[in-house]
C-alpha cells in the first residue's frame, strides 16, 4: 500500500513529518497500526543527503563519544589498578594475618615448651630429692660406721696401751727377777777366803 505524500524539498531533507492522512484514506484510530508504518517506503532519499546527515550526526556526537570512550578507558584502567592495589593489599593483609597467627602460634608453643621444661625440671628435682635422700641415708650409715670404728679404735688403743703397759711391767719384773737371780748367784758363788 503506497500513500503519496508531499514531495521532498530540494536537497532531499525533510523538515518534518507529513501532515495527516491523504484524501481517501481511512481515519487513523488508536487500534490502527503505527503512524511510521509505510513511511520508509514513501520517502525517496538521496544518497548524498544520507551521507551529509551521517557526517553531521557523527561530527556532532563523535567528540562526545570519543571523550566518553576515553573516560571509560581511564575508569577501566583505574578500576584495574584499584583491583591490583586491593588485591596486593588483601594479599598483604592476608600475609600480615598469617604472620600474626604464626607469632601467636610461636608464643603458644614457647609457653607449652616452658611448661614442659618446668614439668621436666620438676621430675628432675624430684629425682634429685630422691637421690639426695638416698645419699643422706648413706652418709648417716657411714657416720654410724665411722663412730663405731672410732669407738673400736679407741678401745683397741686402750687395750694396746694396757698390753704395752703390761708387757713393760712384765719385762720390768723379769729384769728385776734376773737381777735378783744374778745377785743370788753372786752370793752363792764361792768366795775365796781372805787371808789374814
Amino acid at each position: 500500500m503506497s500513500v503519496p505524500g508531499p514531495a521532498p524539498p530540494p536537497g532531499g531533507v525533510l523538515a518534518g513529518p507529513p501532515s495527516g492522512p491523504g484524501p481517501g484514506a481511512p481515519p487513523r484510530g488508536l487500534s490502527d497500526t503505527s503512524p511510521d508504518e509505510g513511511l520508509i517506503e514513501d520517502l525517496t532519499v538521496e544518497d548524498k543527503a544520507v551521507e551529509q546527515l551521517a557526517e553531521g550526526l557523527l561530527s556532532h556526537y563523535l567528540p562526545d563519544l570519543q571523550r566518553s570512550k576515553q573516560a571509560l578507558q581511564e575508569l577501566t584502567t583505574l578500576e584495574r589498578k584499584k583491583k591490583e592495589v586491593l588485591g596486593s593489599r588483601s594479599v598483604r593483609v592476608a600475609t600480615e594475618v598469617q604472620l600474626q597467627n604464626q607469632v601467636v602460634l610461636l608464643d603458644t608453643l614457647e609457653q607449652e615448651i616452658s611448661k614442659f621444661k618446668e614439668c621436666h625440671s620438676m621430675l628432675d628435682i624430684n629425682a634429685l630429692f630422691t637421690e639426695a635422700k638416698h645419699y643422706h641415708a648413706k652418709l648417716v650409715n657411714i657416720r654410724k660406721e665411722m663412730l663405731m670404728l672410732h669407738e673400736k679404735t679407741s678401745k683397741l688403743k686402750k687395750r694396746a696401751l694396757k698390753l704395752q703397759q703390761k708387757r713393760q711391767k712384765e719385762e720390768l719384773e723379769r729384769e728385776q727377777q734376773r737381777e735378783k737371780e744374778f745377785e743370788r748367784e753372786k752370793q752363792l758363788t764361792a768366795k775365796p777366803a781372805k787371808r789374814t
